[in-house]
């Protein structure tokens, strides 16, 4: 999968997500505000739990509009085995045993798995443990992910 397509499927995702947030925030809004949620004495709290959940919602709606906004002016660039890892970097990772993990570094939507025909790419952001750690990397680098006796190790084995 190329990066130009993980970040349409990302766009694609995220506009699904806020779609649906957008809706439910203004269900809720309709809800706090309705004349059937005005409280009937002092210890309803109908209308003020129905308002934190319309506002939770429309917050989680503008970090992803943030979102939406990074990936559509987001400039990939090209890597190879020499090229420091950096954003925008579609990072293959080898683990002792072999097994390969696919990363895709954004700025945003960490956590995020994309669908690939050779398993899945998982978006991680700079901020993240692992993202701090891969920064500045080159293909044939070791990695470690995690603390303690959960750390793994894992070596750098494409940069694209």
């Amino acid at each position: 999968m190329t990066k130009e397509r993980i970040v349409q499927e990302i766009i694609t995702a995220l506009s699904a997500d806020l779609a649906v947030l957008s809706t439910a925030a203004r269900a809720s809004h309709e809800a706090a505000t309705h004349a059937e949620c005005l409280p009937d004495n002092k210890y309803d709290t109908t209308a003020l739990e129905a308002s934190y959940i319309a506002q939770g919602q429309a917050n989680r709606a503008q970090e992803i509009r943030v979102a939406l906004e990074s990936y559509r002016t987001l400039v990939l660039h090209d890597f190879d085995d020499d090229t420091p890892i950096r954003l925008t970097a579609l990072v293959t990772l080898a683990g002792v045993e072999g097994d390969l993990r696919r990363l895709f570094l954004g700025p945003q939507a960490g956590g995020m798995k994309i669908a690939d025909g050779d398993g899945e790419v998982v978006v991680i952001t700079p901020a993240s443990p692992l993202g701090r750690s891969l920064l500045g990397l080159r293909s044939g680098d070791e990695v470690k992910a995690g603390d303690g006796a959960q750390a793994m190790s894992f070596t750098v084995v494409a940069v694209c």
